[in-house]
């Protein structure tokens, strides 16, 4: 009898994501055991580098992510696995990766789930970076702070640049499916599905999986919302900056992309699909990366993509959930549009004259520059919905109009603060030239993660933010709704209603949009 005990409560242990004292806690999943860790000062336990996919070297570069392999004895899953095959081209990112490989379907977990049936929201993140950079050990998407929220989170690296984005015929001709490119969007679809598969062991309900992103990653909520291969694997969906349409990375049709891949193919002397799978990941990382050889795209490839999102949205076929949504209030700089000419009312009416022509004077009725003030201001939109807003603006009115769910939009308007060591701007003041929160300085707010950053001085005014922009997340991926006790209140959007908006700062409150003639004139021009 004491050794039916025994072993029952080694079964107990290996079936359930650990007793909460565990240091060295362990979880059975469908390919084997895993230990992770456990932090006493929080309760929540980790476990990371666990492997959704095969590895996608050899005759598996640039094939849809295979079902990962079954392992015996118990896995290490203390530590962040390889980032994926990248070059230093975003310096806002701090990897807690310490190698980089081809070798890179990793995910990882934080669970503050005593037992595997507590059935607990989840939400999956994808980060950002132009689908060039990133990776889901970056200390700002850390899980840990959404854990103690009561959710189970998940960061995850998917196939980049060439590796994750290459269209070639040869490849559409041995796809069973005649398609090709896509990979990394294939990559995390394929991490959706193990989670469906395994996250109850970590105390979380595979019907309640919210996936978010910034950037990027917010493409790829986009892109995930509309695919058929991910139907029925998610319960909502947030979307930081960023749609998977014109002009912000949308994908473009497959013979386009092949098209890229053969140009690219014979750039560097390769003759067939051998040639290039046998190339060294290392150099072919190099290869792409130099100027002229090879242009990241989605494709419609008939298989991720059956056709534009747009058509997917304006059709209704895409996953009818809730959706929060927004973007920064200043997303790039007034010089992304005015170049280094003096943000003065004569340079800027000159360049916007050379960019719209016939529809400049529309353009400077949407977007006025009389004075310098101004002038920085509208510069500083103008940039901002041709880089990132209009397709986010677009994302958010589809849905609104065709989803069936409530869409909850923001505008995120808190600006960083000086950097460590650097002197206060007067009260009420920004730095000169800038308007607003910049691109992806929402991160670290929204998941609860100020304290990874070292470069900025945090003051109690961006914890008050972080606790609000947090909380609203964290209830959204509860329930669906952003709404909770102590929040203002976010009213939601529906097909017919006035659009409203929260503004988060640190005087978080609800608007009525007023730009919308800015977007329906940028729908002109993008929809063609």
């Amino acid at each position: 009898m004491k050794a039916f005990f025994s072993s029952a409560l080694l079964l107990l242990i290996f079936l359930s994501p650990a007793i909460a004292q565990q240091n060295n806690p362990q979880v059975k999943i469908s390919n084997g055991i895993l230990e992770g860790t456990y932090n006493t000062a929080t309760g929540i336990q980790s476990f990371k580098g666990i492997p959704y996919a095969l590895s996608p070297v050899g005759d598996l570069r640039w094939k849809e992510p295979q079902a990962p392999a079954n392992w015996d004895g118990v896995r290490n899953a203390a530590h962040f696995s390889h980032k994926p095959m990248q070059k230093h081209v975003f310096s806002d990112m701090i990897f807690r990766a310490d190698t980089m490989s081809e070798d890179c379907l990793y995910l990882n977990v934080w669970t503050p789930a005593k037992s595997a049936n507590e059935k607990l929201p989840v939400l999956v993140y994808f980060y950002g970076g132009g689908f060039v950079g990133g990776d889901g050990s970056e200390s700002r998407y850390d899980g840990e702070s959404m854990a103690q929220k009561g959710i189970v989170t998940v960061t995850l690296s998917y196939r980049l640049g060439i590796f994750g984005f290459f269209a070639h015929p040869e490849l559409t001709k041995e796809s069973p499916h005649h398609a090709s490119g896509n990979y990394g969007l294939m990559d995390q679809t394929a991490a959706l599905r193990w989670v469906q598969a395994n996250i109850a062991a970590f105390g979380g309900d595979p019907g309640r999986v919210t996936i978010a992103g910034e950037s990027a990653g917010s493409i790829s909520v986009c892109a995930q919302m509309v695919t058929p291969l991910s139907k029925g694997l998610i319960a909502g969906a947030i979307g930081e900056s960023g749609g998977a349409i014109k002009p912000t990375i949308p994908p473009i049709p497959l013979a386009d992309g092949e098209k890229i891949g053969t140009n690219f193919t014979a750039k560097i002397g390769a003759k067939s699909l051998a040639d290039l799978r046998a190339i060294p990941a290392a150099q072919l990382l190099d290869d792409a990366s130099k100027p002229g050889n090879y242009q990241l795209a989605t494709t419609i490839d008939g298989y991720f993509f059956p056709k534009s999102p747009v058509e997917t949205f304006e059709a209704g076929e895409q996953a009818r959930v809730p959706l929060l949504v927004g973007w920064n209030s200043a997303e790039i700089p007034y010089q992304a549009f005015t170049g280094g000419d003096m943000p003065t009312p004569q340079n800027y009416a000159k360049k916007v004259k050379q960019r719209f022509g016939a529809d400049s004077t529309t353009v400077l009725t949407l977007y006025p520059g009389t004075t310098q003030d101004e002038v920085i201001k509208s510069a500083t939109a103008l940039a901002s919905d041709g880089f990132i807003v209009y397709s986010t603006w677009k994302w958010a009115d589809l849905q609104s109009k065709t989803g069936g769910k409530p869409v909850y939009r923001y505008m995120f308007s808190c600006p960083r603060p000086p950097m460590v060591g650097q002197p206060n701007p007067p009260a009420g003041k920004l730095p000169a030239g800038m308007v607003g929160a910049s691109h992806a300085s929402e991160i670290e707010f929204a998941m609860g993660n100020l304290p990874y950053n070292k470069v900025y001085a945090w003051t109690p005014d961006d914890y008050k933010v972080s606790a609000t922009i947090e909380d609203y997340f964290a209830n959204f991926i509860k329930t669906g709704n952003p709404n909770g006790k102590g929040l203002p209140k976010w009213k939601a959007n529906t097909n017919g209603s006035s659009v409203h908006f929260m503004d988060i700062d640190v005087n978080t409150h609800l608007e009525t949009e007023t730009d919308r003639a800015r977007y329906l004139f940028l729908d002109k021009l993008y929809m063609k």
